[in-house]
């Protein structure tokens, strides 16, 4: 990047990315030639999806493709590693496209398709990935005695740059299989191909690759990998569910959709809500490392009680909806679940004075946790307006107060609150991080008790 610093620029305050260019030089101006390459590419590369697809679109989706130009090269001049993850994901998702050749059997027959990219496979690499990601930003927690920059030894820091690596590659399998999805439902028949957003199983990739690439942003603005430990649980967590989903009922299996689900609008009311929900689950991860920190020379156990038993309940917290009876075989998923679960919280209770002594400054974690909830709040406000227009064309109705409706009211109420009381009445501290907690089981249930335990117009996703 060139670095262009205007003389009136005051010193960012610590922790901030100092590459941030000053707002005052004109946008355009800041733009060198591998900008203007990449601007060039993605029109090149979308012009050609237009050319080749735009029969199978209607007016509204021809829009959509044609705002997404702007909308990908301006995310890559924002935010320069998305340029490698896009060239990345587009080769190897070209790749498994053109290896079908036209017939699925082939997934079981070419051996990177198998193996690699076919959509099943990528999205299991996925999952794989996700985990180790976790595993070794948690050994970066604890490696190591003796501390370096900014509170970590040498072992640390490259335990936790590898699990920082691992989680980029983890979201370019997610993405890969994602597009390979897309263009397999098509391969079953043109009825059934559909963007891969329509139900749990794909929903749950969304949000594990989302969650996952907005908080790599934070990692590399806030020049810590601390968050990490505390960020992955929460993608972990819904990777194992989304793996017992997958198991117990078949989930990827690629289905046609249901009649109130072939509208355009799902390719932006879905991804705007799981922006929100990722954002939200963030928010929540940084809220609780906010509480480890601040509670780190607590001595007195039944003070630190709930934020163990909160460790397992947001980070695992499938278990809480999963149905009775379960499918052989599934209680001692749960069981095994469960007790990691409980060993990561005995972990962080135990560890707390050292995983304190690595996180960053308390004012760093509330700006996270405020940043995060911000843009969950304008995604999630964006949503529900385009899930009310929906509605209005398939049900005649913008609103019906229908229990899916009314959850993500309470749930846009609950974080309007909030930043209300952030913004008007200086909102810090505890408080708003146990709130940022609450807030997390209210969106939690939105997302999935609603389904599970709750029926209505939304009934095509119960579990």
């Amino acid at each position: 990047m060139n670095t262009i610093t205007s003389i009136n620029t005051t010193t960012l305050s610590a922790g901030r990315n100092h590459d941030t260019p000053s707002l005052n030089e004109a946008y355009f101006a800041r733009r060198n030639v591998l900008d203007w390459v990449f601007a060039v590419l993605v029109a090149g590369g979308f012009v050609y999806a237009f050319a080749r697809y735009n029969g199978y679109m209607d007016v509204y989706e021809k829009g959509i493709l044609m705002a997404a130009i702007p909308a990908a090269i301006a995310l890559g001049w924002f935010w320069r590693p998305l340029r490698v993850l896009l060239a990345v994901v587009v080769g190897f998702a070209l790749l498994g496209v053109a290896s079908y050749q036209g017939d699925l059997a082939r997934a079981e027959q070419v051996f990177w398709l198998k193996y690699f990219l076919s959509s099943q496979s990528a999205i299991l690499w996925m999952s794989v990935l996700f985990f180790m990601s976790t595993i070794f930003y948690w050994l970066g927690m604890f490696a190591g005695n003796k501390p370096g920059v900014n509170g970590a030894s040498s072992h640390s820091a490259t335990l936790e740059s590898l699990g920082s690596k691992i989680a980029w590659v983890g979201i370019g399998m997610a993405l890969i299989g994602t597009l390979v999805r897309w263009y397999e439902s098509y391969l079953i028949g043109a009825d059934v191909g559909h963007i891969p957003v329509s139900n749990l199983y794909e929903v749950f990739v969304l949000f594990c690759w989302m969650t996952a690439a907005f908080y790599l942003y934070f990692e590399a603005q806030y020049k810590t990998r601390a968050l990490g430990a505390f960020v992955m649980l929460v993608v972990s967590g819904a990777v194992g569910f989304l793996l017992w989903y997958t198991v117990i009922r078949e989930a990827h299996e690629i289905q046609p959709l249901v009649p109130a689900l072939k509208s355009w609008w799902m390719k932006l009311h879905v991804p705007a809500n799981f922006i929100g929900y990722g954002m939200f689950s963030l928010a929540a991860m940084v809220s609780l490392s906010y509480l480890v920190k601040q509670q780190a020379h607590e001595t007195r156990w039944y003070k630190l009680t709930p934020l163990w038993l909160l460790a397992v309940v947001l980070c695992f917290v499938p278990i809480v909806f999963r149905k009775s009876p379960l499918e052989a075989g599934a209680s001692n998923y749960w069981v095994g679940y469960l007790l990691v679960a409980g060993l990561i919280a005995a972990g962080i209770l135990f560890g707390r004075k050292h995983i304190a002594a690595r996180l960053p400054s308390l004012d760093v974690l509330d700006d996270v946790m405020y940043k995060a909830i911000a843009v969950g709040f304008a995604f999630f406000t964006i949503a529900t307006v385009l899930g009310a227009l929906w509605a209005a064309e398939a049900w005649g109705g913008y609103w019906s107060w229908d229990p899916k409706e009314t959850w993500a009211l309470i749930v846009w109420l609950n974080y309007a609150a909030w930043l209300h009381m952030r913004l008007m009445k200086g909102l810090r501290g505890t408080v708003a991080a146990w709130w940022a907690l609450v807030g997390l089981v209210v969106t939690t249930f939105a997302f999935l008790g609603v389904n599970m335990f709750l029926s209505g117009l939304h009934s095509y996703g119960t579990l």
